[in-house]
């Protein structure tokens, strides 16, 4: 069905006030980059959650990270936008300035070359990302074991989108009709991943590829959902999510990680929400091996809305600085440092 058929079929069946959250950074940018929000009939409201791994990384561990470079002299191995997220002194590109040691590679095999060839120097490897990136940083680990690699510590700032979604829904802060499922996630923890929240909660779910078509057609299926009044948890992205998701990928993360709580911005700490390593890789465990207590800095005049922007609470044009004092150049929260953050997307989109 092409997309103006199905735009047309949206707008037919569509006669309620309905909000709809997506808990993925690449629905988020997809969705503004083709302006999906604003072809869509006016009472169907998108809300962006918590779905950028960058976007949720507490300060506390930005500020860990550097402590852990500024005591110990650890070289930091990491990627892309995390780099530039704000702690409440400065970030990892703050350590750069002060000629400490940080990497950002494509993968996260990089680190054990890196290591390899400065056996003298002290290596920390940041984990960060969702279901999706987890078992990378897992066969990593596994292959630094067999290599006996013992210069190379590991934090894990990985977490679990549905604890997230869990936690979004028992807020309350916000009345939620309709879910876009994470397609990216939803490869590796399928559709079956799901079942708890959706069974629990019984808010109509839709999984979506990315695709303007993909996700139009998923909204689609979302709006006919809630407009007949009975909840479903369907798979709109069959072509590469499978029911039980990827299990071999799930099985090589659970042999080196297992839950564990997780400081989540704007959010907290939410307990299972996280990936901890196990007790067969403490040794790489830099928690373990430096723990740091690193306490919370509240600062009543940081005006950044980030936290209330990733519940979905408030539109990053209600923040005071957003397109002011914070741009993607000189971002003063994470939700703007990341490409997949909401206020970077309603930055380079001109989202309303």
């Amino acid at each position: 069905m092409e997309l103006k058929d199905l735009l047309e079929k949206i707008r037919t069946i569509s006669t309620k006030e309905i909000n709809i959250m997506e808990f993925c950074g690449t629905h988020t940018h997809e969705i503004f980059r083709y302006g999906i929000r604003e072809i869509l009939p006016p009472n169907i409201h998108l809300l962006s959650g918590p779905g950028c791994p960058v976007c949720v990384t507490a300060e506390e561990d930005i500020d860990y990270i550097i402590a852990l470079s500024q005591e110990y002299n650890l070289g930091i191995i990491t990627f892309g936008d995390l780099v530039n997220v704000p702690g409440s002194l400065g970030s990892l590109n703050y350590l750069r300035a002060r000629g400490k040691e940080v990497r950002v590679v494509y993968s996260p095999l990089e680190s054990l070359n890196i290591a390899k060839e400065n056996p003298h120097k002290k290596y920390l490897l940041v984990g960060i990302g969702f279901e999706t990136t987890a078992p990378n940083l897992a066969y990593t680990l596994i292959k630094a074991t067999e290599e006996n690699i013992k210069n190379l510590y590991f934090l894990s700032l990985h977490k679990l989108t549905p604890p997230a979604m869990k936690a979004i829904l028992d807020m309350g802060e916000i009345k939620l009709d309709g879910i876009i499922g994470p397609g990216h996630v939803s490869t590796i923890i399928g559709r079956v991943g799901w079942k708890e929240i959706f069974e629990k909660y019984r808010v109509p779910f839709v999984i979506m590829g990315f695709k303007p078509e993909e996700i139009v057609y998923g909204i689609y299926h979302l709006v006919k959902i809630i407009e007949e009044g009975e909840p479903k948890l369907l798979n709109a992205y069959e072509r590469s999510v499978k029911e039980e998701g990827n299990k071999h990928a799930l099985e090589v993360m659970y042999k080196v990680f297992k839950k564990g709580p997780a400081n989540w911005r704007g959010l907290g700490i939410i307990e299972e929400s996280g990936l901890v390593l196990r007790e067969e890789f403490e040794d790489f465990d830099v928690r373990r091996i430096y723990p740091l207590k690193i306490e919370k800095r509240v600062d009543n005049y940081n005006p950044c809305k980030c936290g209330e922007v990733l519940r979905g609470v408030l539109k990053p044009t209600e923040c005071p600085l957003f397109g002011k004092a914070c741009t993607p150049e000189y971002p003063k929260g994470p939700c703007m440092v990341s490409s997949e953050g909401t206020c970077s997307a309603y930055y380079l989109y001109g989202g309303v």
